[in-house]
C-alpha cells in the first residue's frame, strides 16, 4: 500500500511539475511604451517631459523582468524553476540591454558635457543592475534591482519638476550616438553566436587594417568558430530577450528624440530597425530550437534569428553614422 500511495505521489507529482514548467517557461509580449509612459506619468503626476518616455519605459521593462508570469527566474534553485532555462536566458538579454541603457542614462543623456556633475539618483540606480543576476541569498538580486527602481523613479520625478533647473535629459545626436554604439557592439555579438549555431570557418581579421596593431597571444590565421549544442537554444532566447527590450527603448527614443530624426531625416531607417526587431519576436512554432544545416531539409531557427538582428544591426551602423554628421 506505501508503495503504491508513492508511486501516486511521484507520478501526481511529476505532472505538477510538468505544468508548472509549461506555465512559467513563457515570454511575455510586447507592450506601448508611449502608453505606459502616460498611465506612469498619471499615476505618479509626472509631467511628460524630454526623457520621460526613455525612462517610463526602462522602468515598465525592469517592472516585466521582475513580475512577468513566474516571477524573476533567473536565481531560482528549487524545482521547477531551476529545470528551466529558456526564460532565464531570455532575462539575461533584457538585462543586459537594461544595464546599457542605466548607464548611458548616467554618462551621457543626462549630462550636457564630460565635465558636468552626474545625476545622484542615475549614479545609485546604474550598479544595483549590474549586482549578480542569479544571487538568491540575501540580499537577493530581486531586492537590488527594485531598488535600483526606486531610483529612477527618484530621478524621473525630478526631472519632471519645472523647478529643479539640474536634473536634464539631454535629447542629443551625439547622446544617440553614443548608445547605439554600444547596441551594435551587442547585437553584433548576438548574430555571430547565433550563426555559429551550424559552425563556420573563419579567417582571422583582428587585426586587419592596422599594420602596428598588436594582441596579447598568437591565434591561428583560420578559425573554427561553433556554438556547443547544448548552448544553442541559451544564445536564441537570450537575443530574443535582448530585442525585446531594444524594441521598447527604441519606440521610446523615437518619442523623445524625435526633432533629431526628423532634423537628420533619419525616422523612416529609425522606425525599420524596430520593424526588423519586431520580426524577432514570432511565435516559435516547434517545441524546440531547431538547428538544421544551411541548406538542409530542417529549418534553423538561430540562422533566421540572426539574419533578423544583422539587418537591423546593419541599419544602426548606417543610421549612427548619419548621427555623427554635421
Amino acid at each position: 500500500m506505501n508503495r503504491k500511495v508513492l508511486i501516486a505521489t511521484s507520478i501526481v507529482l511529476a505532472v505538477v511539475c510538468g505544468g508548472l514548467m509549461f506555465w512559467y517557461n513563457n515570454e511575455p509580449a510586447l507592450f506601448d511604451p508611449l502608453e505606459r509612459t502616460h498611465m506612469h506619468a498619471e499615476a505618479h503626476t509626472h509631467s511628460v517631459v524630454a526623457g520621460t518616455t526613455t525612462v517610463s519605459a526602462l522602468l515598465e521593462v525592469v517592472n516585466v523582468l521582475l513580475n512577468k508570469r513566474g516571477g524573476y527566474l533567473s536565481n531560482d534553485k528549487l524545482p521547477p524553476w531551476v529545470l528551466l532555462d529558456n526564460v532565464p536566458n531570455w532575462e539575461f538579454g533584457v538585462l543586459t540591454q537594461v544595464r546599457d541603457l542605466a548607464r548611458i542614462l548616467r554618462n551621457d543623456f543626462s549630462r550636457s558635457q564630460t565635465q558636468s556633475t552626474e545625476d545622484p539618483d542615475l549614479s545609485q540606480a546604474d550598479p544595483l543592475f549590474h549586482y549578480s543576476s542569479d544571487r538568491w541569498l540575501l540580499p537577493a538580486t530581486e531586492g537590488k534591482y527594485h531598488e535600483g527602481m526606486k531610483f529612477l523613479e527618484a530621478y524621473l520625478t525630478r526631472l519632471s519638476d519645472p523647478t529643479q533647473h539640474n536634473v536634464q535629459f539631454f535629447s542629443r545626436a551625439d547622446n544617440l550616438s553614443e548608445w547605439f554604439g554600444l547596441v551594435e557592439k551587442r547585437l553584433g555579438s548576438l548574430s555571430q553566436r547565433l550563426s555559429a549555431s551550424v559552425g563556420q570557418q573563419r579567417l582571422n581579421t583582428d587585426l586587419a587594417s592596422d599594420t602596428s596593431a598588436r594582441q596579447s597571444t598568437t591565434t591561428a590565421t583560420d578559425l573554427e568558430v561553433k556554438t556547443p549544442w547544448l548552448e544553442i537554444d541559451d544564445v536564441f532566447y537570450e537575443a530574443r530577450g535582448s530585442s525585446w527590450a531594444l524594441i521598447h527603448f527604441l519606440k521610446a527614443m523615437e518619442v523623445d528624440f524625435e526633432a533629431v530624426l526628423r532634423k537628420k531625416n533619419a525616422l523612416i531607417s529609425f522606425r525599420q530597425i524596430i520593424r526588423e526587431l519586431e520580426s524577432t519576436q514570432a511565435y516559435l512554432h516547434a517545441p524546440m530550437v531547431m538547428n538544421g544545416n544551411k541548406f538542409g531539409a530542417f529549418a534553423n531557427h538561430s540562422l533566421i534569428l540572426a539574419n533578423y538582428i544583422s539587418r537591423a544591426n546593419a541599419a544602426i551602423i548606417d543610421l549612427r553614422y548619419l548621427l555623427q554628421q554635421g
